[in-house]
């Protein structure tokens, strides 16, 4: 049992690699254009309004992610309703730009923070938090389509399924039988 779940757990681990690597190159790329146009505003045109400039970093990155992600991490699992993927990616991104902007806006209006690098950094933190949300949001209710027409990942489904070497029991009349095939546990 113990080799069965460890056989798991891997072949879960590898089963996101792939996209996570992706996820986090286009993420970092996401992560410098969201903090330099926020930091720029913060320091420039809207040096008062420091939760607004999160806001427009935060949506410009936002619309980088999406093009950057739809066409690289997640090509094979793109739905063909365009329009409805969007949408969905728009509110899962206004989720987490809301919990960015929030622990900006937290950390002035609640705490009192004014010095604007304190700021900036609530910004980075909020951003590390919602970076983990849009990960599983985007594998799992955005880029969603199944992977089973692509060669290559055909079988990954089994990896969170039942494990592929075990068969369930038949059923006859109301009765549990053992799979003949399967060796028995209590020899």
């Amino acid at each position: 049992m113990i080799t069965t779940l460890t056989e798991r757990l891997h072949g879960l681990a590898s089963l996101f690699w792939r996209e996570v690597a992706k996820f986090g190159a286009v993420g970092g790329v996401a992560f410098v254009i969201d903090n330099g146009l926020t930091y720029y505003l913060m320091h420039g045109p809207m040096t008062d309004s420091e939760a607004k400039a999160r806001f427009v970093g935060a949506s410009i990155a936002t619309v980088f992610s999406w093009i950057a992600n739809r066409f690289w991490t997640f090509r094979h699992r793109r739905q063909d309703n365009v329009v409805r993927e969007f949408l969905m990616f728009i509110l899962i991104n206004g989720i987490g730009i809301g919990i960015s902007t929030g622990f900006t806006a937290l950390a002035k209006y609640t705490f009192g923070v004014t010095d604007k690098n304190m700021l900036f950094a609530a910004g980075v933190v909020g951003i590390l938090v919602a970076t983990v949300v849009r990960f599983f949001a985007y594998r799992f209710l955005v880029f969603n389509k199944e992977l089973d027409e692509e060669p290559e990942f055909s079988h990954d489904h089994e990896i969170i399924e039942r494990h592929p070497h075990t068969k369930p029991e038949v059923r006859v009349e109301g009765a549990a039988v053992k799979d003949p095939e399967l060796p028995d546990p209590h020899i």
